[in-house]
């Protein structure tokens, strides 16, 4: 009963980043943990973060995510984090070497996607390796997703 109730709520805690899947073409999907402090997994579990303008780039051997808004902790004290500092993701010795050759390839480059908490209540994010879309690929973008409502609201008839 009690790991039930932790799945849904980590099913509600699902902080997607929309803008990426417009902006680029994803390739290959990561599940990357991260190394945070007490009061942002508690803002997090509140649903105070933001991926929009956030970014992956790897500082010596690791990986850090930065530009990821956190919301400060409202029931934190004056030992809050600040908001957008940059944050180590926590991946395979073998996940970061491939990753690191990959994103120094001509136009690759890596995405936060989306930030959960597990069933055991760590938060994880979701990266990709990615590759920007040309102007004239959002428009077709934007047409299938305009195709796409039209059909709905037809069937809805």
């Amino acid at each position: 009963m009690h790991q039930e109730r932790k799945r849904t709520m980590s099913q509600d805690l699902y902080i997607k980043n929309k803008k990426a899947y417009f902006e680029y073409h994803i390739l290959d999907k990561y599940e990357a943990g991260i190394k945070l402090l007490g009061t942002e997994i508690k803002s997090i579990r509140e649903g105070k973060a933001n991926l929009n303008d956030s970014f992956c780039t790897f500082i010596g051997t690791e990986l850090y995510v930065r530009n990821l808004h956190i919301a400060e902790y409202s029931h934190g004290s004056f030992y809050n984090h600040e908001q957008k500092r940059d944050r180590v993701l926590l991946l395979h010795k073998k996940e970061l070497r491939k990753l690191q050759t990959r994103s120094e390839e001509k136009g690759l480059t890596i995405v936060p996607l989306a930030m959960f908490v597990n069933a055991r209540g760590f938060a994880k994010l979701e990266i990709g390796l990615a590759q920007g879309k040309k102007t004239f690929d959002k428009r077709e973008t934007m047409k299938e997703r305009d195709s796409k409502i039209e059909m709905d609201r037809a069937l809805k008839r």
